[in-house]
């Protein structure tokens, strides 16, 4: 049996051993891929001598076509099978890594598709000399190229949305060496440089590719590339994630979150694609990722075109009756397009209090207005109608009742809006108004609740090898027990120790670390 890799640089093996040299020289090798790949792995003589031999005489052309049998036959025996008008290859007598992507494809294995993509189809193999031969590997480059790219970045978005950013990076970049003009797989690198913090290198890939994209098409990128590339310009302007959490030398994989953030994604696709009220809500005690965690969906979010607003409620809130969505107010939603749309009143409920509200609606000065929670409530069922809205609470344990309520009561009467209300909350400070939302969750309300707990050794040591990539394996489970006995498995603790060890971070009189 013959087994060969074709995605790449062409790997064969006979019966599990090297290929005789013959069956590597490149008219034998382009017969027997042009026999794999032709239907039922055969075709007449007549066929193969004008596809391989086309410029020399019938009768030394039948000779050499001939002669690349015999070679083929020392390999594959009986399972060639000859007459004096057909050649075919026995079905099961040569696997090819073809074969195995289709099927992968087919089941929906992206992961091991694009593992096996190595490069161009046949790479290294040329028979320019002979036209008809280099016409049919042209087209099958190009068939392959796009079903390669199709499955990087197919897995590549799956990388992504499991928070596995650097990886997708790398898949979106594999498949621009394959095809420099797949939209697709610039769009990934695009996402994958925004989120990794790398927005003016997303910026500058955007302009080279539109500037290689118009000399080779002669026409601009997609309307989806260009306003992605606006998202990411605006990206500077939007709210920002704490800079504890945007420091891109502390900016981290999300290990051992992958099925929180995808349940989280999910939701949020499930808000923006059905436009129905989502609750997210997410547990965990201080420094086990939450805010890491949501400061991830809202990049997606806003790098999905949607309004994001970001507040953390702190303790002196509890006091203050709607300080919550007061602050929710001051945020991106003044800048959203729809808003505009929206009843006056609520505008001026906003306007009587809130600058940035007020120099966008001057004229609603002495109008009466709306209860605070109506006023949001309206103004965020206008913001929907014209993209899909996140408010995220983070600490939410210590908003005032008022907003919570008035959180609450939003997503009750926005029943056909575009929203997603997300609440980061610690289980060490219990509130009725909390609970009695994430109860609600799956059964009376859609959405994902979440609870974190400490990272896992496996995890820990993730997140060394990213930090220490040089370091042996021996190293790395040393370095990963101490670091999660240290932190006790805390992602804050963890991230700040792996980049003390990293800048030289000794213990124990001077002794290097870690130690046994």
């Amino acid at each position: 049996m013959i087994e060969m890799s074709l995605l790449g640089p062409v790997v064969l093996q006979v019966d599990g051993q090297p290929p005789p040299a013959p069956l590597l020289w490149q008219k034998n090798l382009a017969l027997l891929v042009y026999l794999c790949r032709s239907p039922r792995r055969g075709r007449s003589r007549d066929h193969l001598v004008g596809l391989l031999w086309p410029d020399k005489p019938e009768e030394v052309a039948r000779h050499s076509l001939n002669q690349a049998l015999s070679t083929l036959r020392r390999s594959l025996g009986p399972d060639l099978e000859t007459d004096d008008t057909q050649v075919a290859i026995r079905e099961g007598a040569v696997h090819t890594d073809l074969d195995q992507f289709e099927s992968h494809v087919a089941g929906g294995r992206w992961d091991l598709a694009a593992a096996l993509v190595g490069g161009e189809l046949l790479q290294g193999l040329s028979l320019k000399e002979v036209t008809s031969f280099d016409e049919w590997l042209s087209q099958e480059r190009r068939q392959w190229r796009d079903r390669c790219v199709e499955a990087l970045v197919a897995q590549g978005q799956h990388s992504l949305d499991g928070g596995h950013t650097p990886e997708a990076l790398q898949l979106a970049q594999f498949g621009l060496s394959l095809n420099p003009l797949a939209e697709v797989a610039h769009q990934l690198e695009l996402r994958a440089l925004a989120l990794l913090g790398r927005r003016p290198e997303a910026l500058e890939r955007a302009d080279h590719f539109a500037r290689r994209f118009r000399d080779a098409v002669g026409a601009e990128p997609s309307a989806e590339i260009r306003r992605l590339m606006e998202r990411i310009r605006r990206e500077g302007d939007a709210e920002p994630p704490r800079q504890s959490t945007r420091d891109s030398s502390r900016r981290l994989g999300l290990a051992g979150r992958t099925r929180p953030l995808e349940q989280l994604l999910r939701a949020w696709q499930g808000c923006r694609s059905d436009s129905s009220p989502h609750l997210l809500i997410i547990t965990g005690p201080a420094g086990v990722g939450k805010t890491r965690l949501i400061d991830e969906v809202l990049a997606r979010a806003r790098l999905d075109g949607g309004t994001a607003c970001l507040v953390r409620a702190v303790q002196a809130d509890l006091g203050e009756a709607g300080a919550t969505l007061w602050a929710l107010s001051r945020g991106s939603l003044v800048g959203a397009a729809g808003v505009a749309g929206a009843a006056p009143a609520a505008l001026a409920t906003l306007a009587a209090r809130l600058p940035e509200w007020q120099t966008r609606f001057p004229t609603l000065g002495g109008m009466a207005g709306l209860p605070l929670p109506a006023a949001l409530e309206e103004v965020v069922r206008a913001a929907a109608e014209e993209s899909p809205v996140l408010l995220v609470v983070d600490d939410a344990h210590f908003a005032d009742s008022q907003s919570l309520l008035g959180l609450e009561a939003i997503l009750r009467n926005l029943g056909a809006s575009a929203l997603t209300v997300a609440l980061v909350v610690d289980p060490g400070f219990p509130r009725e108004e909390v609970s009695r939302l994430q109860a609600r969750i799956p059964r009376d309300q859609a959405g994902a609740a979440v609870d974190l707990a400490p990272l896992d050794l496996a995890s820990v040591r993730s997140l060394c090898v990213e930090v220490m990539p040089r370091y042996g394996p021996n190293e790395l489970d040393r370095l990963a027990r101490r670091i999660a006995t240290d932190s006790a498995g805390l992602p804050l603790l963890v991230v700040e120790l792996l980049h003390a060890v990293a800048s030289g971070l000794e213990l124990h009189d001077g002794a290097a670390w870690p130690e046994e």
